[in-house]
């Protein structure tokens, strides 16, 4: 039988984490750590990490509430760092989330992210639309920093402007469009990722100093979605393992079978960690579900690899 999910009530069976999980704290989040964690005891998850971008500020109330709730709790963050001019994500697990190194992260990144949110506007404009910042800011939901509008902002202001309900290039992102599915962080790969159109760039650290900055906090470094950050160009993996990473998130709701099965024979010959996690955000990603991803390995087995 399937190891999985029962539909009818909603529960999961030996399914049971979910390691990459982000709250409001992300700029494209929408739950608060209370909402999520509740979230997760719904649907019977027994452990889980709130890995939100470059900011720690969730752990603290989801790590409080979670022991409440029966789940076991593992402190987590994303960083954005780059290698060889591709941009990446970076896991940290088991994290000292008082460090005050993470603070330093945040703040660096978020003046960046504010005066790339300023270029972006004007680029998204330049495309034919009328998008105010007033707009943009309206759609804060109480946790994600002021002034910094994602491609999914853009998209969710686009999308609800009856004067562009007929607009050419919205329709891929409108019920029955072929990026229906997530039309949100559809039209941010589209539109706003590395090598489209209303890219701004942003110095992120590089993926060694990201590895760094975990380690020295007292966490463990992943990769994750390296089927997405990679673009099949794989041959660069090999590097990027001897960098320090301590592991790869094989299982992921971007990784089709094929793409799962390859990271985890890589995870197997590097003697790497194996984790796994959904990339649950809410409204920009409405097709991705909590506690849903490909699987390679039982979720005990992967609890006990990470002996966190």
């Amino acid at each position: 039988m399937r190891i999985g999910y029962e539909e009818k009530r909603g529960v999961m069976t030996n399914n049971y984490i979910d390691l990459h999980i982000h709250s409001l704290y992300s700029d494209d989040g929408e739950f608060t750590p209370l909402q999520l964690v509740e979230q997760c005891r719904q649907i019977g998850l027994r452990m889980m990490a709130i890995t939100d971008h470059n900011c720690v500020k969730a752990n603290l109330e989801a790590q409080r509430v979670s022991e409440k709730a029966g789940i076991k709790y593992i402190p987590g963050v994303e960083l954005d760092c780059t290698y060889q001019g591709v941009d990446l994500h970076v896991l940290g697990y088991g994290i000292d989330f008082f460090d005050c190194a993470f603070t330093q992260i945040e703040e660096n990144v978020t003046g960046q992210n504010q005066e790339a949110s300023q270029k972006r506007l004007l680029l998204i404009n330049q495309l034919g639309f009328h998008v105010t910042e007033e707009e943009l800011e309206s759609l804060d939901s109480g946790g994600s920093r002021s002034k910094i509008w994602t491609g999914e902002k853009f998209a969710e202001v686009l999308l609800s402007k009856e004067e562009y309900s007929d607009h050419e290039l919205l329709k891929p992102y409108r019920p029955g469009g072929v990026r229906s599915d997530n039309p949100f962080v559809n039209f941010y790969w589209d539109f706003c990722a590395q090598g489209k159109p209303c890219y701004v760039k942003v110095s992120y650290p590089d993926l060694k100093e990201a590895i760094k900055a975990i380690h020295d906090t007292g966490g463990q470094a992943v990769l994750a979605h390296p089927g997405i950050n990679l673009s099949h160009n794989y041959s660069l993996f090999e590097e990027m393992v001897g960098l320090g990473l301590d592991g790869v998130e094989v299982g992921s709701s971007y990784h089709p079978r094929e793409t799962a099965s390859f990271f985890y024979q890589q995870s197997i010959a590097h003697k790497l960690l194996i984790t796994g996690g959904s990339d649950y955000h809410g409204k920009t990603k409405p097709a991705i579900r909590l506690g849903k991803y490909e699987r390679l390995i039982q979720d005990k087995e992967m609890e006990v690899q990470l002996s966190l």
